[in-house]
């Protein structure tokens, strides 16, 4: 069976009677039993896909079907789906299954997608590489000696490698638009709040939106379009309302845009990303958009700022995790000191303890104000100087990864380059602002360098066709 590269395709051989779901999750199936050493699904839910997938084929002979009919969907291992493992591939939450099903999932359970499996990631989603899974590194489809990026991982493989057709991850510094770009696919980090958080696991709450990979913009545009909204399980979720993404691809305005001058002059870019995302900045000018350089004179407090806060918040948020309520209970104790200690070393990963430690000490009395308090204030900095950039130009444009995908235990005894990873991605998430990452070219090894954009909060529409419209102008070859 050929690789689908969007629903629509999918939809148009369902039509003319050249594929059923049921032969298209069975394909699907086949693909992560072949690359089980790519280690991007931690369950595969073989039985209830292809019961799905009979029931949607019957859907469709009789007019009844979703929107998603169709369209094969992995799940990252820190969203609920009821009755499911949940995980967030940690042992602490060996054996938990969960009670509810997330919002998000709901939506596109109920449009008649079909969850595939739960997919690899950072242990809580910390990381910026997926080798801190406590089920063993994701491999990249492209090279399978080198990071595919994190925390989602698992997801962006399994889009990469033609398992799935599309995959929900979370994003918090960059989770999936790092990965996206190491991966060759679209990541989209919607605005914060666009969609519910009800059923993603918390690592850092002001940060977190669940985000998602695809092969096309339309499909993209298509999932959000039915994740997006208000939830009464989540107050922080947007009232804004939710237009219709799919049908809004089309563009021929010429946009304002800004490059970010700083991001480009970094010491650790690689020069080949650099050239790529230049070269794409010079066919948008060639073609009769204003594109100029902006100055952003905070690249050097983001990542600080970011793991300042964000560790602050996952001390608090994992706080719940401690061998009582549910999850891993160490069988060594002897009393309730014991079994708080030894339950959290035994079942948390060494990243996972870092980033608590790390949180803990800035949330100090001590320290309080000397760390957290002022990084609130240039978090607010970052994203006043963010949106004041955006009221002047429709969008930004940096690259979404320093680097290409790099070899796996390379970073590891270096957690500071690891963290600076994120340098381009965690703006973002600071500002709240949407984001993607769009595949624009492939270095001299063949692996894949995205580009990353930035628009208005809520201005996904706008976002989304423009990443159209970029991707409709890149050679297919890259």
């Amino acid at each position: 069976m050929r690789t689908y590269n969007s629903l629509r395709d999918i939809r148009t051989d369902i039509a003319n009677g050249q594929v059923t779901c049921k032969q298209l999750v069975t394909h699907y199936l086949q693909n992560i039993k072949e690359k089980a050493d790519l280690n991007a699904f931690l369950e595969v839910f073989e039985e209830e896909a292809l019961a799905q997938a009979a029931l949607v084929d019957q859907k469709l002979a009789n007019g009844t079907a979703g929107k998603l009919a169709g369209m094969v969907i992995g799940v990252k291992d820190v969203i609920a789906y009821k009755g499911h493992s949940l995980q967030a591939s940690s042992q602490i939450l060996n054996g938990f299954k969960s009670l509810y099903t997330a919002t998000a999932l709901e939506r596109l359970l109920a449009e008649d997608a079909i969850f595939i499996g739960r997919q690899n990631c950072d242990e809580f989603a910390m990381g910026a590489s997926n080798e801190n899974s406590s089920f063993g590194p994701v491999k990249n489809a492209d090279d399978p000696t080198r990071v595919p990026g994190g925390s989602s991982g698992g997801s962006a493989v399994s889009v990469q490698a033609d398992m799935c057709l599309a995959a929900i991850g979370s994003d918090t510094g960059g989770s999936v638009r790092q990965p996206a770009s190491f991966c060759g696919v679209v990541g989209l980090k919607p605005t914060y709040s666009r969609i519910s958080r009800y059923g993603l696991i918390a690592y850092a709450s002001s940060f977190d939106q669940i985000g998602l990979f695809t092969r096309s913009i339309e499909d993209a545009a298509l999932l959000l379009e039915i994740m997006a909204g208000p939830d009464e399980f989540d107050s922080t979720a947007s009232h804004q309302p939710v237009p219709s993404y799919s049908s809004l691809l089309k563009t021929e305005k010429k946009y304002k845009i800004g490059y970010i001058r700083d991001c480009f002059e970094s010491e650790g870019l690689d020069m080949e990303v650099k050239d790529a995302i230049l070269g794409v900045k010079d066919m948008l000018q060639a073609d009769g958009h204003q594109v100029e350089a902006v100055e952003f004179p905070y690249l050097d407090y983001m990542v600080p700022t970011y793991y300042i806060l964000t560790t602050a918040e996952a001390s608090s948020n994992l706080g719940r995790y401690d061998g009582v309520k549910y999850g891993y209970r160490s069988p060594n104790i002897s009393d309730l000191t014991s079994l708080y200690k030894k339950t959290r070393s035994e079942g948390f990963g060494k990243e996972v303890q870092r980033r608590i430690m790390l949180g803990t000490f800035v949330l100090s009395a001590d320290y309080y104000d000397a760390y957290y308090t002022k990084a609130q204030k240039v978090r607010r900095l970052i994203k006043e100087k963010t949106d004041e950039l955006l009221q002047k130009y429709d969008f930004l444009i940096l690259p979404t990864a320093p680097t290409t995908a790099f070899k796996i235990g390379e970073n590891t005894a270096n957690p500071l380059a690891m963290y600076l990873a994120d340098i381009f991605t965690v703006q973002a998430s600071l500002a709240g602002v949407p984001a993607i990452s769009v595949p624009v070219s492939r270095d001299t090894n063949g692996l894949s360098i995205g580009l990353q954009l930035m628009t208005r909060s809520f201005d996904e529409a706008a976002l989304l066709a423009f990443s159209n419209y970029i991707l409709d102008k890149i050679p297919v070859e890259a």
